[in-house]
């Protein structure tokens, strides 16, 4: 289930919060403690006295800054405004089926553009832009949807600059030397490599290694004791000795230094460029909104981690137009058996 909303919902003030507004500044009331009244921000007591309050453009001699607030002109320009201003949800939010198909999705680990992007698709009798739903979701409407979203914020964070030593990996093979049909995703069986940790404070060496088909998207996962080297390799065997696997992205760190007991040749992004791997990243992100940071592992079972994965993989895909990663995987045959009867890796469907 998705956190609970660390900020107070905003919401606008009705006609009735702006007849006790004036009633009370009439009275000679302070701002400070009408917004204690109205129990909302001083901020927005002063914003809204600012915005709406009659003003008088031809008449010098009349100080605005002093202007009579009456709250009949106020709920006017607050109609007004919110009528003509470019975005406000009222599209969404005056539509109750694709209002709830909006918000069913999101319960379902849907983002905005795989929302959209099925719509389009199924050729629902509705539609909304990912834009549109990611707008909508901003607004005093939507923002109580917010916390489905993969980063459960109402705005748009700021990416971190910085760069971390990595260790060397010997006999290490750079990326730029992957086969074409790996960087340009026209061939199967390419996949990317990382690892999710255990909060620092947990003490818990439990890890996730975690590996991402570069053209059919399909994600994948195994809880593994530690970092230690071997234990990361065995967890990566483990996932593509069912999969129909050719090569595997990896970083720098140092859980990669058994890279030559991998089934499959592996390459390495150069140093502080982990985006060449960018697929896997995305997929830890997506994994992080079912295990948070800074939690122990070792809370979560295989069982827990099996389901997870399913979900992710049962999402469509703008890439895939649409289709989700599980559908692709079947259709191509990229699942296949250990070891068939003669003894000879056989694909299945």
């Amino acid at each position: 289930m998705p956190k609970k909303p660390k900020k107070r919902l905003y919401q606008h003030l009705t006609q009735a919060d702006r007849d006790r507004l004036q009633a009370l500044r009439d009275g000679g009331i302070r701002q400070k403690e009408i917004a204690i009244v109205l129990k909302v921000s001083p901020c927005t007591i002063s914003r809204e006295i600012s915005r709406n309050r009659r003003k008088y453009r031809r008449n010098k001699n009349i100080n605005n800054k002093y202007a009579r607030y009456e709250a009949g002109v106020a709920e006017h320009k607050a109609y007004v405004r919110r009528k003509y201003a470019k975005y406000q949800g009222q599209r969404i939010n005056d539509n109750d089926d694709l209002r709830s198909y909006i918000v069913k999705k999101l319960k379902l680990c849907w983002n905005p553009d795989e929302i959209s992007g099925r719509m389009k698709r199924d050729r629902e009798p509705f539609y909304a832009s990912k834009t549109t739903i990611y707008e909508w979701l901003r607004t005093a409407w939507g923002q109580r949807w917010c916390p489905y979203l993969y980063s459960q914020r109402y705005y748009v964070r700021k990416r971190k600059t910085g760069t971390s030593k990595k260790p060397m990996i010997p006999s290490r093979i750079g990326i730029e030397s992957r086969p074409p049909g790996a960087t340009n995703r026209t061939r199967y069986g390419h996949y990317e490599g990382d690892t999710m940790v255990s909060g620092k404070k947990t003490g818990s060496q439990a890890a996730l290694a975690v590996i991402y088909e570069r053209k059919a998207r399909y994600i994948d996962a195994r809880k593994i004791s530690s970092l230690a080297p071997n234990k990361f390799a065995a967890g990566v065997n483990d996932m593509i000795a069912d999969k129909y696997a050719k090569t595997i992205s990896l970083d720098n760190g140092l859980e990669n230094r058994k890279h030559k007991d991998l089934y499959i040749p592996a390459y390495f992004c150069r140093p502080y460029h982990s985006w060449e791997k960018g697929g896997v990243e995305n997929s830890n992100k997506m994994i992080r909104r079912f295990i948070p940071k800074g939690v122990d592992l070792n809370w979560y079972s295989d069982d827990d981690i099996l389901y997870i994965i399913k979900i992710l993989n049962g999402k469509p895909r703008k890439s895939l137009n649409y289709a989700t990663p599980h559908e692709i995987m079947i259709e191509n045959n990229l699942f296949i058996n250990k070891k068939s009867p003669s003894g000879e890796i056989a694909l299945r469907g």
